[in-house]
């Protein structure tokens, strides 16, 4: 195996849908406390979605509450419940390039700007046949830490 170039630092976010968010409003704000820091609203990602945080510092990990704007559009959002989990990478470019030469399956959209304003990209669910290596059923996304996320955990 060639030596990883980079490292995954963490949990950033685990991103949860439904079909109508308001009933996730009421179990994580209203019943578990979790704080709303924000929203994103995106046509293109076809969601609505909360962030909400649990914990503080650069630990925090955001929990994101998504609904699909238009239920009948991809990307369903709401399907599967558990819609994806985002890990902190120290540096997206050099983990996608390397990801990609050992097999890793990528989702269509490149690196791009998240929810959460950090450069992002998805790793697909499943492999195919010019790339075997995918999130065995689960969607994961690499979030490019900020240098103050990097240092922490490096400390850590």
């Amino acid at each position: 195996m060639i030596p990883r170039p980079f490292k995954v630092l963490g949990v950033q976010h685990i991103a949860i849908g439904g079909p109508d968010k308001t009933r996730l409003q009421r179990l994580w704000r209203d019943m578990l406390g979790v704080s709303v820091t924000g929203n994103y609203v995106s046509e293109r990602e076809n969601v609505d979605e909360d962030i909400t945080r649990l914990g503080h510092g650069p630990y925090a990990v955001e929990i994101d509450l998504m609904q699909p704007l238009d239920a009948t559009k991809k990307p369903a959002v709401h399907e599967t419940p558990l819609n994806h989990l985002g890990l902190w990478v120290d540096d997206l470019p050099l983990a996608v390039d390397w990801l990609t030469a050992q097999g890793v399956r990528f989702a269509p959209g490149g690196i791009r700007k998240g929810a959460a304003g950090y450069d992002i990209t998805f790793l697909h669910p499943r492999g195919n046949e010019a790339f075997p290596i995918g999130g065995e059923g689960v969607l994961i996304e690499l979030v490019q830490a900020p240098p103050h996320i990097i240092a922490a955990f490096n400390k850590a």
